[in-house]
């Protein structure tokens, strides 16, 4: 409120002063005010040549660039690691089961025609497919073999006998007895290893729109490539008759004659990655991690891997989206035809070696905001900077004004005391420009003073001399002994006559000249000598 006061107080003097032109106070106090908004103007230029407005979205992009970098790490490292393994665990089974066959006077080939001996190989393989889960800390293991039990049965084409494994518990990994279900696989092993039958367990696995299946495969028969070049990863998919949401690393197994039988490998759920890449949202609560196939700068959100507290997948309309480079400042705008739009950034992930199989496919790591968020925390972030402005400027211009009375204040002293003409006693006004004019003005005075008395003593003077010409010859010699200093004895005796007749004459002498007695007389005679004036 006094703030307040003291603007209206003066707009009121602004108002008061437009007829009488501005007072010195006010033309200081607009020089000052002139002063602070220049100050003001000029660091709002430098803040915006200098790119600090855009501060706040600076901040957000190093917030996210930074838990882009950590999220893309953990991935590669993640992917990799379990490409590694899903390799060794290939070549480690495919040894194990060609020497099993061996055993029974078997090729890999004769599988499909000799199904009473799948259920024993497979069950003698689950040791081993349970351990290299622990050791992968994936979220589930899987070996489909090139069979099926029945061939006669309806679709016997798109069955296939093996074994998947689920860890129920992904958020565990360091466990080394985690809770696991049987989701795919013969009951008997179930109840010779006291597994417990995943809700949704099946027998055998339907590929019939399986590629984590078909594309290993395939390669393996159309190239002469190492086992390494040929694992494959899957888009995110829902498993074939169940609700489990996941990615599968996969390869051929492979014997030693170079027959192709079947693939195994490990299995990522969304659970888990959504556990294991959980991105820091304690500034953007919707702040959510991508890692998705791309294609140009699609990226296939339908095959995606997400991550955070925020459901976009289940909000998206469309299957892909659409990312615009440097489009939101050094952000990049990801945009849904007809949806949803976030920014963000993305960086690319090398699933695969050089000279691999699925090289074409190109996979990528995204960190993305709701545009809305990034808008509205922007939107806080440069009011909050417009209101700071704003109350500098206004304390800029009350710091003007009370500058300006309390300068202006021992000016406006100093010109009362000119006005006043009373510089006998003037106080120092400590500016030393008004107390020179001050000492100026009263010496300026004193003279003035002194030469008003010098021009009445002359007119006095001329007063007495033209006086002194009215006197007679008797009374002129009278005054003549006088001015030479005579007494009235002296003067009857050196003019030989009576004292008396001396009286007479003095007496008139004095009231012809105004004066009263000899000794002021002789005061007359004194200033005429220092004037220089005679008279005769």
């Amino acid at each position: 409120m006094p703030a307040i006061n003291k603007l209206g107080q003066i707009k009121q003097e602004i108002k008061n002063a437009g007829a009488l032109g501005l007072s010195m106070r006010l033309r200081l106090f607009f020089f000052l005010v002139v002063l602070v908004l220049t100050m003001v103007l000029g660091v709002i230029v430098i803040v915006l040549l200098n790119g600090i407005l855009t501060t706040g979205l600076d901040a957000e992009e190093q917030l996210l660039k930074r838990e882009l970098n950590r999220t893309s790490r953990n991935v590669r490292e993640q992917y990799g690691l379990l490409s590694v393994q899903t390799v060794e665990f290939s070549k480690e089974l495919s040894a194990s089961i060609e020497k099993r066959l061996a055993e029974k006077k078997l090729e890999a080939t004769d599988l499909q025609y000799y199904p009473e001996v799948l259920e024993d190989l497979i069950a003698d393989e689950y040791e081993r497919a349970l351990f290299a889960l622990q050791k992968s800390k994936s979220s589930g293991v899987f070996i489909i073999l090139d069979a099926t039990v029945n061939a006669k049965l309806k679709n016997a084409e798109t069955s296939r006998a093996g074994l998947y494994i689920k860890n129920m518990e992904p958020n565990i990994l360091s466990s080394f007895s985690p809770t696991v279900t049987l989701l795919r696989g013969f009951p008997s092993i179930g109840r010779n290893y006291s597994v417990p039958l995943h809700t949704q367990w099946k027998m055998e696995f339907d590929i019939s729109d399986a590629p984590y299946y078909r594309l290993p495969m395939e390669q393996a028969v159309k190239q002469t490539l190492p086992i390494s070049r040929l694992y494959f990863w899957s888009n995110l998919f829902t498993l074939p008759g169940t609700s489990e949401e996941v990615m599968l690393c996969s390869v051929p197994l492979v014997n030693s004659q170079g027959n192709v039988f079947g693939v195994c490998g490990f299995e990522i759920s969304s659970m888990l990655f959504k556990l294991t890449h959980m991105p820091d949202n304690s500034t953007y609560s919707r702040m959510f991690s991508m890692f998705a196939p791309v294609s140009r700068d699609n990226f296939l959100t339908s095959g995606a891997m997400f991550s955070g507290g925020y459901s976009a997948r289940n909000l998206l309309i469309n299957s892909q989206l659409h990312c615009a480079k440097e489009d939101f400042g050094s952000l990049h705008r990801y945009q849904e035809e007809g949806g949803s739009s976030f920014v963000g950034f993305h960086l690319p992930v090398e699933l695969y070696p050089k000279e691999s199989a699925f090289l074409e496919q190109k996979w990528a790591v995204a960190l993305l905001i709701p545009e809305e968020d990034i808008k509205n925390k922007l939107a806080t972030f440069n009011l909050r900077l417009s209101l700071m402005f704003a109350l500098l400027m206004m304390i800029g211009i009350l710091i003007s004004y009370f500058l300006s009375r309390r300068y202006i204040k021992p000016i406006s002293k100093g010109l009362d005391i000119l006005k006043s003409n009373d510089f006998t006693e003037a106080p120092k006004t400590k500016i030393p420009e008004i107390d020179d004019l001050i000492e100026f003005f009263s010496l300026r005075n004193e003279e003035l003073q002194n030469s008003g008395e010098k021009e009445q003593s002359s007119d006095v003077l001329n007063d007495f001399v033209r006086n002194a010409r009215t006197l007679s010859p008797a009374e002129r010699s009278v005054f003549n002994l006088y001015a030479q200093q005579y007494t009235a004895k002296e003067i009857a005796a050196k003019l030989c006559l009576s004292i008396n007749t001396i009286k007479t004459h003095t007496r008139r002498i004095y009231n012809k000249l105004n004066i009263s007695s000899r000794e002021e007389l002789l005061v007359y005679i004194d200033m005429l000598k220092e004037a220089g004036k005679e008279f005769k």
